[in-house]
C-alpha cells in the first residue's frame, strides 16, 4: 500500500495550494485563499487534468470538515489559531523585495501590524524566533502570525519591492 504523495504551491495574491495524490493515484486539491476560504477540487480519474468537482468553502465550512476528517485521537490541547482569531501564514521574500539584504528590524512588523515573525525558513533550514537583527534574503519564506487584518498588513509589507 502506498503513501500518499502531497505538494504545496504558492498562490503570490491568492494563498496556497495543496495538492494530494492518493495512494489510488487520484488528485485532490485545496486551495487556501488568504481571505480564509478554500477551493476543494477533485480531479478525474482517467484524467488528472480534468476537474470532475469544485467546491468553495467560506473559513468556518472548511473548519466544519477538516474536524470531520480529524482522527478521534485528536489532542484538544493543541493549539488552534483559527479558535482564537489568528492566522498563520507563510510570506515569501521575493529576490526584489525591498526587504532583501536588510534587518528583519526595519520592518517594524510587529509595532505597524502587530503580527509575530515566528520562524524564517531558508533553503533547506528553519530559523525559529529570528531577532530583530536578522538579515532577510530574497527566497526566505517568512511564517507570520497574527490577526487577518495584520497578517494581510504585513504581507503589503513584505511584498514592497
Amino acid at each position: 500500500m502506498g503513501a500518499a504523495r502531497t505538494s504545496t504551491t504558492p498562490l503570490p495574491g491568492i494563498g496556497v495550494r495543496y495538492d494530494l495524490t492518493t495512494r489510488e493515484q487520484r488528485r485532490l486539491s485545496v486551495v487556501a485563499h488568504r481571505d480564509g476560504s478554500r477551493t476543494l477540487s477533485a480531479y478525474r480519474g482517467d484524467d488528472p487534468d480534468a476537474c470532475a468537482l469544485s467546491v468553495r468553502l467560506t473559513g468556518g465550512e472548511a473548519e466544519s470538515l477538516v474536524e470531520a476528517l480529524k482522527p478521534t485521537h485528536h489532542s484538544p490541547n493543541l493549539l488552534s489559531t483559527t479558535e482564537l482569531g489568528l492566522v498563520a501564514e507563510r510570506v515569501q521574500l521575493s529576490a526584489t523585495s525591498h526587504w532583501n539584504g536588510r534587518l528583519l528590524g526595519d520592518t517594524r512588523m510587529r509595532t505597524e501590524t502587530g503580527v509575530s515573525i515566528v520562524a524564517v525558513l531558508r533553503l533547506a533550514e528553519a530559523i525559529p524566533s529570528p531577532g530583530p537583527d536578522f538579515r532577510l534574503a530574497g527566497g526566505d519564506t517568512l511564517i507570520v502570525i497574527g490577526t487577518r487584518e495584520g497578517v494581510d498588513a504585513a504581507v503589503g509589507i513584505l511584498g514592497r519591492e
